[in-house]
This record gives structure tokens, C-alpha cells and sequence, in this order.
């Protein structure tokens, strides 16, 4: 009975790093999810079809890269405009003051 006390304890220690181990990274991973996947409103301008869009989007980062929650045209320029540079201007003006206000509104 004694030569498997020996094996039998050595195999319950084993057992029980291994699960402190298992607990410990599962919690560091859980973590880093859940910082790493936290939704933020930012800028973005994107260039379609002789347009150009200024839109604020929610992101977050998935395990494939980031993800876009949500989508909000502030504003849309055609390409040709003469005026394009005081529009863009403008626009990303009033996209960052969006984006200020939603980030207040979401804490």
C-alpha cells in the first residue's frame, strides 16, 4: 500500500499545478479580451464612387482584427466639388465633435 501512496500523491500534485496553471492563464486571457474588445467612436473617410464620406464608426477589436459595430455618415462631398477642401475640413470638424459627444454618451 505504501509503494502507491508515493505515485498516487506525486500524480494529485501534478494534477492540482496543472489546474492552478489552466485558471491562471484562462483569467489573463478573459482579461485581455475584454480590454482589447472595448467598442471606440472614431473618424474615418472613405472614397466611393466619386464621393467622399465622412463617417464616425463604433469599433472593437475582434479575434480577426477590428470590427465595425456601427456606421454614421456625417457628411458627403462629391469629388469634383470646388469647394472640397473647406467641405473635408468642415466635415472632419464635426465628425471629431460627434465622436467626442458619442464617447461622453457611451460612459
Amino acid at each position: 500500500m505504501r509503494l502507491l501512496a508515493l505515485p498516487m500523491t506525486l500524480i494529485l500534485i501534478a494534477v492540482l499545478v496543472y489546474l492552478l496553471v489552466v485558471f491562471t492563464r484562462g483569467g489573463g486571457r478573459a482579461a485581455r479580451r475584454e480590454a482589447g474588445g472595448a467598442a471606440r467612436w472614431e473618424t474615418d473617410t472613405v472614397m466611393e464612387n466619386g464621393w467622399t464620406l465622412i463617417v464616425v464608426r463604433k469599433v472593437a477589436l475582434g479575434p480577426a482584427g477590428p470590427v465595425e459595430l456601427a456606421r454614421q455618415t456625417v457628411k458627403a462631398i462629391r469629388d469634383d466639388d470646388p469647394d472640397w477642401d473647406e467641405l473635408y475640413r468642415d466635415g472632419m470638424v464635426e465628425a471629431r465633435n460627434r465622436v467626442s459627444t458619442l464617447e461622453i454618451e457611451s460612459s
